[in-house]
């Protein structure tokens, strides 16, 4: 009896430790180790946890831009689903329903927008605000996802309305002003960078401009190489010199056209060196003349690697114009410059090659001879 006795009582101290030693202490929101990454609006945390607000209702990302709430009111959640559960709605600031490269695409397309509809150049600490980042932060992301940085972008977007501008053929001091310049001065200083000539030229159709060509052969047939005094203006391809050279002269009706010499043979001879045996870069200086919707999708085309393809769909995605597929592809018929901007390397979504300006066996034959290029190089 003693020993039944002794034994119960070792069964109820057993069944009173693990009842100790299985209560968890509750933490408050302030003592979690995440509250400390939602104060530092950690981006590194997006998509790890979510957090929800009681007084506001709102559940949100841990990067969200939004003014800190007090720690009392907020419940965080290891997943969207829990903060779903809440009953909260989703901020309309951070987006924490999209995914990180989902939301990065909104905000890089919201500062285009608000870039292209400025009437004055707006500062990088302005920009950043508008979008909820940080200056470092939205620099780096906005050149990561269009391939030129915020200033780039807004140069050509003036650039751009200064040509309609000069078009409309009103008083030059209506068309500075038109086109966002504060003053004639910074105006003169900075037109003939964006229009490769000076205003009086642009206006009357590029009279004077005086660019210079060669036609040479490669094994994709003739190519006709053209610059201005500022870069590569453009890089044809044809099965007929004549052709091309009719082409340089539509594009550039009252320029004045000089013939190669020994220099600039030298030149066109490494456009065909790169054409017959690509390697990873052509180091060009280049005249690029299109739109600022045009030279953002031609800049993300220079980042497709050798040897590497992307689709209509993810170019416009990784500009933040998902949907946009189309416009993409007329920017690529408008390329002017052969595989110096290399259009040759965006296809379907189901992988067919589709349309190529200068004909689809030229654009095979590159991208076989890119491919083989690049697994050479990578078994080196």
């Amino acid at each position: 009896m003693k020993l039944s006795l002794q034994w119960m009582s070792y069964e109820k101290r057993g069944r009173a430790m693990n009842t100790i030693s299985t209560k968890i202490p509750t933490i408050t929101t302030e003592q979690d180790a995440r509250w400390l990454r939602i104060m530092a609006r950690d981006k590194t945390a997006d998509g790890q946890f979510w957090y929800s607000v009681r007084t506001t209702g709102v559940y949100c990302r841990p990067s969200c831009p939004s003014r800190r709430c007090n720690p009392e009111n907020v419940a965080i959640h290891a997943t969207l689903a829990e903060a779903k559960a809440t009953g909260c709605r989703p901020c309309r600031r951070c987006r924490p329903d999209e995914s990180p490269e989902s939301y990065k695409q909104t905000i890089v397309a919201k500062a285009s927008r608000l870039i292209e509809i400025a009437d004055e150049a707006l500062s990088l600490s302005e920009l950043a605000t508008a979008v909820g980042l940080s200056p470092y932060h939205f620099h780096r992301l906005f050149k990561t996802a269009t391939g030129v940085t915020p200033k780039a972008y807004a140069n050509a977007c003036r650039a751009k309305r200064l040509r309609h501008e000069l078009d409309m053929n009103q008083p030059m001091t209506d068309a500075i002003y038109n086109a966002g310049f504060n003053s004639s001065g910074r105006f003169y200083e900075n037109a003939p960078k964006m229009l490769g000539m000076t205003p009086r030229n642009y206006r009357a159709g590029g009279d004077q401009e005086k660019i210079r060509f060669a036609v040479g052969e490669c094994y994709l047939g003739a190519i006709l190489v053209a610059s201005s005094v500022k870069g590569v203006v453009a890089i044809l391809l044809g099965d007929d010199p004549e052709t091309l050279l009719r082409e340089l002269q539509d594009r550039f009706p009252k320029a004045q056209f000089i013939g190669s010499d020994a220099d600039y043979e030298a030149l066109v001879a490494q456009i065909v060196g790169f054409v017959e045996n690509p390697r990873t870069d052509l180091a060009l200086p280049l005249d690029i003349r299109g739109t600022a919707f045009q030279q953002r999708i031609w800049e993300a085309l220079r980042a497709i690697p050798l040897g590497q393809t992307m689709s209509y769909s993810e170019i416009a995605t990784r500009l933040g114009m998902a949907g946009s597929a189309r416009a993409v592809a007329g920017a690529c018929a408008a390329n002017a410059l052969a595989v110096a901007i290399p259009c040759h390397r965006v296809i379907r979504t189901n992988g067919d090659l589709s349309g190529y300006r200068w004909g689809i066996e030229r654009k095979r034959h590159l991208l076989e001879r890119e491919a083989e290029q690049a697994l050479n190089l990578h078994t080196l």
